[in-house]
């Protein structure tokens, strides 16, 4: 994939770059080596970004072209508009009074690079502005009475880049280019993928060794696959695929990923339609209910009608929070008097609450579905002496059951016809469906939406063929976007 910078006046640029090629807008509005170039990243550092100026026009072309413009018509938008500045000043107050705390004049400039600053005690600032308005050169301007204030963001154009600043604004290119393009792409690989991963994340979805099968396995189809974190929302837009790996919410970063990676066209895992409706049991209950899916007897207690829970449920029963998950937020009742003592601390967290049928089995099955079909399959078995698949606090506390991987010829056909029913309810994504097989028939106890894939468990029988369909998946839907009309 080619690399074009883009800046009004070629005399005026002043940085040499190694693997870019620095374009006049005009040359890459109307030359017809750009209007027929078929991938791109364009790099548009024009000075002017406003409505139908020369920058305008080159990344509203380039998003028709197919290129991948960057910043993006949206974000030209929100800096012609001043929303970008609202936004970064509402949101980031406290991060920029830290930051300047010690800064004694009255005005002062951020300028950032990629999301960088030549001041280290300025990097997460900078970091902050970038996320929030992504494009690659900005100017923050603060000035100070009683607190400091975010007077505006400016783009810096090429031309306007210090003299003492282009050796670190050339670092930061070059640290740019490697971090966003393999050194496979010599190998003409034609797609990028993003994996948000953090080797730190309490309940990780996969571990090490899994994430460097899924990079593999994604070469192997063609895309150059790299590991982000959350300081990298603002390069979402220059990738064709995003593989989210974290533990997903609603209201955490995850979620925010997503909606940013599908707002830039990109192909998502997990999409926000499949976040929020596996990271709520609520609305599981509700749409299982309306297509016929088997489930535990469940009973969505809202404080009023708690009294019925031992007619509809019965005790024991499991008391679970809408947003519980890795059996957190999950707690076994006895009696109606354990109920009393229970339910008003979880209904201080959430208006209504999850109330089901206790359901004692050795293991849990776990089908694995990708694009509505059966794609592996576990028995999650009980921590010993405990009745859920894990048990106690989070990261090194918790214990879990033994995982054991079964060929999907081997699961009861009933199982596997639950399961892709209740899945193709959620989306077409990747999802976990978690039953229990009770005298022959199989109950849905949740759907989520990143399942493990953990190396030696989910694995152990499809070995890397798991990774290999879950790369073919990403290239068919990448491959399917790219044969799709564009329309204003």
């Amino acid at each position: 994939m080619r690399r074009l910078v883009v800046v009004e006046n070629l005399k005026r640029w002043p940085l040499t770059l190694q693997g870019a090629e620095v374009v006049s807008a005009r040359d890459y509005l109307v030359d017809p080596e750009y209007t027929g170039m078929r991938r791109a990243v364009v790099y548009n550092l024009c000075r002017e970004y406003r409505y139908q100026s020369l920058g305008y026009y080159v990344s509203l072309l380039a998003a028709a072209r197919g290129h991948r413009p960057f910043p993006d018509v949206a974000t030209l938008q929100d800096l012609g508009s001043g929303q970008a500045t609202k936004v970064v000043a509402g949101s980031l107050n406290e991060l920029i009074q830290k930051s300047l705390a010690t800064i004694r004049a009255d005005q002062f400039e951020v300028s950032i690079y990629f999301g960088r600053n030549l001041a280290k005690r300025h990097e997460r600032l900078a970091r902050e502005i970038f996320n929030a308005i992504p494009a690659p050169f900005l100017r923050a301007r603060f000035t100070k009475q009683a607190h400091w204030r975010l007077s505006h963001v400016r783009p810096i154009a090429g031309g306007d880049i210090p003299e003492a600043h282009r050796a670190f604004v050339i670092e930061q290119f070059e640290r740019h280019f490697a971090s966003t393009h393999s050194t496979l792409r010599r190998q003409e690989l034609r797609y990028d993928m993003a994996i948000l991963w953090r080797p730190d994340d309490a309940e990780p979805p996969s571990d090490a060794v899994a994430i460097r099968k899924i990079i593999k396995a994604a070469q192997q189809e063609g895309f150059a696959a790299r590991v982000i974190g959350p300081e990298d929302y603002g390069s979402v837009a220059e990738f064709d695929a995003l593989f989210i790996r974290e533990t997903t919410a609603v209201d955490h970063h995850t979620y925010r990923f997503a909606r940013r990676a599908e707002a830039h066209g990109l192909v998502v895992i997990d999409d926000t339609a499949s976040i929020l409706r596996c990271t709520n049991k609520v609305f599981q209950d509700e749409i299982f209910t309306r297509h016929g899916v088997p489930t535990p007897r469940t009973l969505i207690v809202h404080g009023r009608n708690s009294r019925e829970v031992e007619s509809a449920v019965g005790f024991p029963c499991v008391l679970k929070r809408p947003d519980s998950s890795f059996s957190l937020g999950v707690t076994k009742v006895a009696s109606p008097q354990e109920l009393e003592r229970e339910l008003p601390s979880a209904l201080l967290l959430s208006p209504l609450v999850i109330v089901q049928e206790w359901t004692p089995s050795a293991f849990d099955w776990r089908i694995g579905t990708l694009g509505g079909e059966a794609l592996f399959a576990c028995r999650y078995h009980m921590v010993r002496g405990h009745w859920q698949i894990a048990a106690g606090g989070t990261g090194t506390r918790r214990r879990y059951g033994r995982v054991e991987a079964v060929a999907l010829e081997e699961v009861p056909p009933h199982v596997l016809d639950v399961a892709v029913r209740a899945a193709r309810l959620m989306g077409d994504g990747l999802y976990g469906v978690d039953l229990k097989d009770v005298d022959g028939l199989a109950l849905v106890m949740e759907v989520n939406d990143n399942p493990n894939i953990d190396s030696g468990n989910e694995d152990a029988v499809l070995k890397d063929e798991l990774y290999a369909a879950i790369a073919r998946h990403f290239r068919q839907a990448v491959d399917r976007r790219g044969n799709e009309v564009v329309r204003a």
